[in-house]
């Protein structure tokens, strides 16, 4: 026993642990527990006080955030439809804008794609029925320019309305010409000229005898309107399509409230 207690001395003083500079690595030092748990018991008891004293707003937000965060990574599917039906449609309108500026694929075509879109023009066609009413000299004649004369301004009235409620703007920055805000056609949905073109032919294909080539050039005029306004970069494929169905809308509408020989001859005889 007296042997062993030298050696057993001797084996803890040559432990490198148990130098002093060591010493904190075997012992855990009785502050940072002191420290660590008066910290939790704080925290502890300032979590229901804080609780308590959050008020009952601040609570609805905290769990209603959840919520919100769900609705937006699951979007439904109809929203899911709608946006990439959106994102076609933008992409596929901004591909067929080979007219949008001079530096685009079909730039030298400008020109003649605005010239085209003008011939689908309210004022132009309000200023040729105009002219040719009061040229005309049958009652039949007068009736059929009267009633024209009501679907362009009911054009124009609908399709401004449309327009500011929709407020869209196109495919391109392109900034609209005068004869756009005389007919205040600023916004690209719907398309003015789509609708003026799509009403204007099937007027003429009702209330005129055509030949057959004349009927099929009509309509291809139609259709090279609306989607000159696609190549030029005013309007998306969208816009035109929604176009060509109001135009035939405003033909119908136009067609209920008809104006009878009498009434257009009262109407002329007042201005």
């Amino acid at each position: 026993m007296p042997a062993s207690q030298p050696r057993s001395r001797a084996r803890d003083r040559n432990n490198v642990l148990n130098r002093a500079e060591f010493l904190s690595l075997n012992q855990p030092l009785k502050g940072n527990q002191e420290g660590r748990s008066s910290s939790r018991k704080q925290s502890g008891q300032a979590g229901p006080a804080g609780a308590q004293n959050s008020s009952p707003k601040e609570r609805r937000q905290s769990q209603q955030l959840p919520e919100e965060d769900c609705m937006q990574l699951n979007p439904s599917f109809k929203g899911i439809a709608f946006n990439s039906l959106l994102a076609i449609d933008i992409c596929m309108s901004k591909r067929l804008g080979v007219c949008a500026n001079r530096a685009s694929s079909w730039g030298g075509a400008r020109s003649m794609i605005n010239l085209l879109g003008i011939t689908g023009h309210g004022i132009p066609w309000i200023a040729g029925t105009l002219i040719c009413l009061v040229k005309s000299s049958t009652l039949a004649g007068q009736e059929v320019l009267m009633n024209l004369l009501l679907a362009l301004l009911l054009d124009i009235m609908i399709v401004a309305g449309l327009q500011k409620l929709a407020k869209r703007k196109g495919p391109y920055d392109i900034s609209p010409g005068l004869l756009d805000y005389l007919t205040m056609d600023t916004y690209a949905f719907p398309a003015g000229h789509a609708s003026r073109a799509a009403m204007i032919s099937k007027f003429f294909l009702n209330h005129l005898v055509l030949a057959i080539p004349l009927r099929i050039l009509l309509v291809l005029w139609a259709l090279c309107v609306g989607f000159s306004r696609v190549m030029i970069g005013r309007h998306h494929i969208t816009d035109v399509l929604s176009g060509f169905v109001f135009g035939y809308l405003q033909f119908r509408l136009v067609e209920l409230i008809w104006m009878s020989s009498n009434t257009c001859q009262m109407l002329i005889s007042i201005w």
